[in-house]
């Protein structure tokens, strides 16, 4: 057992949002976020990450292209939830597999559209939220508000904290807009989200002035100008795939 910080922590505190709304993962998310609160890394914290059947097939795929043993590794998780350099590694022909054997029996005869995103995609999470989930085909269709908020919340995305209240910050982010049929990013707006829960919270001493990343409604980490301009680089670079190409309509997994 150790408490650095390292790759299950970081994945812990990413994947406690969604876990928590029921989306993804094992049920018991209070685990996730007690281990995300504590910094202890055991057996247990990694039995819980190998349950997110969605991100576990992508760490391994990153881990196994960089020539890693773990996908919890620091540098696979961060590759998989910032979009750094690592997740460029992987081939397109393993992408390709990867997706195919993953989601291709869901996408049915929407596979030749889902096949159109991956030229040129990278296994973070940002590949996954706006090349593999439906909901940028439910905007193309017509429905727009809640697919626009899913693909907004449900993306990792940054912005500065202005303010503190409580156990909830204030942040300043770009949003997820439409614009005359594409996906771009807004002028920064303020929203509430929160770091901590019953006493438990993914990021101390937060304050005022900090960059941080947030997934869902919730701060995740603090993250430097590396990670940042990895963030931002992932992000626009696959909203500029998807701009590009049809859209599939696969269940979210």
């Amino acid at each position: 057992m150790t408490t650095e910080l390292g790759g299950p922590q970081l994945f812990a505190r990413f994947a406690y949002p969604p876990n928590a709304l029921g989306y993804c993962g094992p049920e018991d998310h209070r685990a996730l976020l007690e281990y995300g609160s504590s910094g202890v890394v055991d057996g247990g914290l990694v039995q819980l990450a190998r349950g997110f059947e969605g991100a576990w097939p992508y760490l391994e795929l990153i881990a196994g292209a960089a020539g890693l043993d773990d996908p919890l590794d620091e540098r696979v998780v961060e590759a998989y939830w910032l979009g750094t350099a690592l997740a460029q590694s992987v081939s397109l022909p393993d992408l390709g597999l990867h997706v195919a054997e993953r989601f291709g029996p869901q996408a049915g005869r929407a596979w030749d559209r889902l096949a159109e995103s991956l030229p040129g995609g990278h296994p973070s999470h940002a590949f996954h939220v706006f090349a593999v989930y439906p909901f940028v085909g439910l905007l193309r269709s017509g429905v727009v508000d809640e697919p626009l908020r899913v693909l907004d919340r449900c993306r990792v995305r940054w912005g500065r904290v202005e303010a503190l209240d409580g156990a909830t910050a204030v942040v300043s982010c770009r949003p997820l807009v439409l614009d005359r049929g594409e996906l771009r990013l807004g002028d920064p707006v303020a929203e509430t989200a929160r770091f901590a829960e019953d006493g438990l919270g993914l990021v101390a001493d937060l304050a005022a002035g900090d960059v941080v990343a947030l997934h869902w409604d919730w701060v995740c980490d603090r993250i430097d100008r590396r990670q940042l301009a990895a963030l931002r680089s992932t992000t626009r670079h696959h909203l500029d795939l998807v701009n590009a190409t049809s859209r599939p309509g696969v269940e979210a997994g």
